[in-house]
């Protein structure tokens, strides 16, 4: 075995990297789940330098070996290196991905995740291009959320969060494609599951990663404004309403600083307060118009009923509202498969075969898509 060689990013001939972040950075931030440093090296090791932060929510992670999981830990904080592999035949080239399974934490100011090089005693190799790129939009559902841990498990803590068993990873494997994921688990369209307006996905599309927060994050360049120019998405897929939903059965969100409320309301019948309901269906209409002026060349998947059928017609009505007053017919709605007792996984969420369920119904519409 030859000795092991240390590089930097920058001096990795070649490498890929997957998910919103910060081109050619070193180190390297990955801020999203499924977000991801791939390369295909010889050699009989691998090394990977990282540095971990974190104050409430650790961060997990995984690596994959020429596409099978090898490994998922939790990391502990602070800068050291990882073993992804080694005793491996020095001549064979292996694919290795080192992806985070986490979600962005908004509660956490002090969660990152670096990749700063990597030690092997072979030679990179380049890693092929993807057939396509899709982007998934989403909440805890898109986040994983459920993926890990017994039905019986209600915490809500990082563990039972994975990309490694997502719709989103089955969907872009079937297809060849690369994935960029972000979601954040409990909110929505236009509010969060408990109303509070201020925790939305649109208010933070547009940044590199506005669901991070603190001073940290900010230096890592989070906040900056995306370039959308920077990656072309051959199909984004919305799965958002979820915690919309939830609203609808929550008490009325007081902010905290200033008095303001937000309730969205149910008539005494159970049905939805039609005012309430056309604010939530031109909150959607509003992102569709924010999705295709980022991604003009895209064509958008709304999905949703993982959870449940509640706002199905609402979301389903606004799509078409959308479509006829911009004359944009490269949207549709799509409804995915209910979770089940035998599909549920932990703390009340899709489990890895509702996950493997709704995937099979965006693989095979998007195929049937890409192929007209």
């Amino acid at each position: 075995m030859e000795e092991l060689k240390k590089y930097s990013l920058q001096e990795v001939s070649d490498y890929k990297v997957h998910g919103r972040t910060v081109p050619g950075a070193c180190p390297l931030p990955l801020f999203f789940n499924g977000s991801a440093v791939e390369v295909n090296v010889s050699g009989s090791e691998l090394w990977i330098d990282i540095e971990a932060g974190y104050h409430i929510h650790e961060l997990w992670v995984t690596c994959e070996i020429n596409g099978e999981l090898m490994s998922r830990q939790m990391l502990m904080p602070g800068r050291y290196s990882l073993c992804l592999f080694r005793g491996m035949s020095p001549d064979a080239v292996k694919n290795v991905r080192f992806t985070r399974e986490l979600q962005a934490m908004t509660e956490d100011e002090d969660c990152y995740l670096l990749v700063y090089g990597l030690q092997t005693d072979g030679t990179f190799y380049p890693v092929p291009k993807k057939k396509y790129t899709l982007e998934f939009i989403g909440d805890s559902i898109t986040s994983g959320e459920g993926t890990y841990g017994a039905k019986a498990d209600t915490d809500w803590i990082p563990m039972y969060m994975g990309y490694s068993r997502n719709y989103a990873k089955m969907t872009a494997e079937a297809l060849d494609a690369d994935a960029y994921l972000i979601s954040q688990g409990g909110w929505g369209v236009l509010s969060s599951w408990d109303a509070n307006p201020n925790c939305n996905i649109p208010s933070r599309y547009e940044k590199l990663c506005g669901l991070c927060s603190g001073p940290i994050n900010e230096s890592l360049g989070a906040f900056a404004p995306y370039d959308f120019a920077g990656r072309k998405v051959d199909a984004l897929i919305v799965n958002l309403g979820t915690n919309d939903a939830s609203a609808f059965v929550q008490p009325a969100w007081s902010d905290p600083a200033t008095g303001q409320t937000f309730e969205q309301r149910l008539n005494p019948d159970g049905t939805f307060n039609e005012n309430d309901l056309c604010r939530f269906k031109n909150a959607v209409i509003g992102f569709l118009k924010m999705l295709r002026k980022d991604n003009p060349q895209a064509h958008i998947v709304w999905c949703y009923g993982m959870l449940g059928y509640n706002l199905s017609l609402a979301i389903n009505d606004a799509v078409n509202q959308y479509i006829t007053a911009s004359g944009d017919h490269n949207v549709i709605f799509l409804q995915l498969p209910d979770t089940t007792e035998e599909t549920v996984g932990s703390h009340a969420h899709p489990g890895e075969k509702s996950h493997r369920r709704a995937a099979q119904v965006i693989i095979e519409y998007l195929q049937k898509y890409f192929q007209q």
